[in-house]
């Protein structure tokens, strides 16, 4: 199994290095030749307005998108969450809109009130699921297609539709792989 990994900023090298301690080899995605060959993508944490600038100058926007409507899996943290949503609140910034979702952009609050909490996630099990949070984001509300993973209070934090898992913190910076297996189970 080959997984790419979104790498024009952000958080990348980590999802590769949980990827590695799975087992599972990755390759960096820069360029849409990149995407050949591959069983999913990782879409990491960064600045999502940002990526989603870079993501068309690096003409890898519509080369996802059409991929992944094909059914490659995408699984999105943080600002990989932004990115798959179909709306967001406030902002006409440039999205994939894969998943019927819409999200508040640093709804948590900024960078200083970044918070780590045990969540309950019953698809990975009873243990609790330690949730890096960084100016993240949450959903808002879903469409009638996506299932609801993960709160933490009133928020969703973590859902899926078909072969796309969105993530609004970082499993990326724990040493628990559950998340990333979830994933590894689509591809």
């Amino acid at each position: 199994m080959l997984i790419g990994v979104l790498a024009l900023q952000g958080a990348f090298r980590e999802h590769q290095e949980m990827l590695a301690a799975l087992g599972v080899e990755s390759r960096q995605v820069r360029k849409p030749e990149q995407l050949e060959g591959i069983n999913g993508l990782i879409i990491p944490g960064g600045e999502s307005t940002t990526m989603g600038k870079l993501l068309h100058d690096y003409h890898l926007f519509e080369p996802i998108r059409q991929k992944a409507l094909q059914g490659m899996p995408v699984f999105g943290t943080c600002a990989g969450l932004i990115l798959l949503a179909r709306e967001i609140v406030g902002s006409a910034q440039p999205r994939l809109g894969l998943v019927d979702m819409v999200v508040e952009r640093n709804a948590f609050g900024r960078q200083v009130e970044s918070f780590e909490v045990d969540l309950d996630v019953p698809v990975l099990g009873e243990k609790p699921l330690r949730a890096v949070f960084i100016r993240a984001p949450y959903i808002v509300s879903v469409g009638p297609g996506v299932e609801v993973l993960a709160r933490y209070g009133d928020k969703i934090v973590l859902a899926r539709q078909g072969n796309f898992l969105a993530c609004a913190f970082h499993p990326e910076l724990t040493d628990d792989t559950r998340l990333h297996r979830l994933f590894l189970q689509q591809c």
